[in-house]
């Protein structure tokens, strides 16, 4: 069994709000390997602060492997596609890439706990520069949440993900 999309991209996108909505449309479960790793081993920039960031990157492919032999919908982490083995893993499901500009991001720095991005929307922009290549190559079809509601988006990828049934 094989999830119906995996969604990519970098952090703050939206791939966890917006796989939430596509599963509940869909009538599918969802599995956020964030929160996966979350609930095994306690918040992440708790995991960077103690065990260091390859740990977390141990424990979150873990994550991504368990995940993958769910059906439904799964959002994987920002950097999940880094991991050579996960990359092989996505090569033959339907991956959707969730992106957005860094004006719309911006905002969503503002609460966030993210270990990577503590240098605000420059590391953002860094981070993403370094990781484009392996999303662009990764993704069969694009989402851009920088416009428009999430719920509106949801559907559109609704739509498309019927499409391809």
């Amino acid at each position: 069994m094989s999830p119906i999309a995996v969604l990519i991209g970098p952090p703050a996108a939206g791939k966890s709000r917006l796989g939430r909505r596509v599963a509940d449309r869909l009538g599918v479960g969802f599995v956020d390997t964030d929160k996966s790793v979350v609930v095994k081993h306690g918040p992440i920039p708790e995991i960077f602060a103690s065990s260091g960031e390859a740990q977390f990157r141990a424990w979150e492919r873990e994550a991504v492997t368990e995940a993958l032999l769910t059906p439904g919908i799964v959002a994987l982490g920002g950097g999940a596609i880094l991991n050579p083995d996960t990359q092989r893993d996505l090569e033959d499901l339907f991956v959707v890439m969730v992106t957005a500009t860094p004006e719309a991001i911006e905002p969503r720095l503002v609460s966030a706990k993210r270990p990577l991005l503590t240098g605000g929307i420059d590391a953002w922009v860094a981070l993403v520069a370094e990781r484009q290549p392996v999303y662009d190559r990764l993704a069969d079809f694009t989402v851009d949440t920088s416009r428009g509601t999430m719920d509106g988006i949801a559907d559109s990828l609704v739509t498309r993900l019927e499409e391809r049934r």
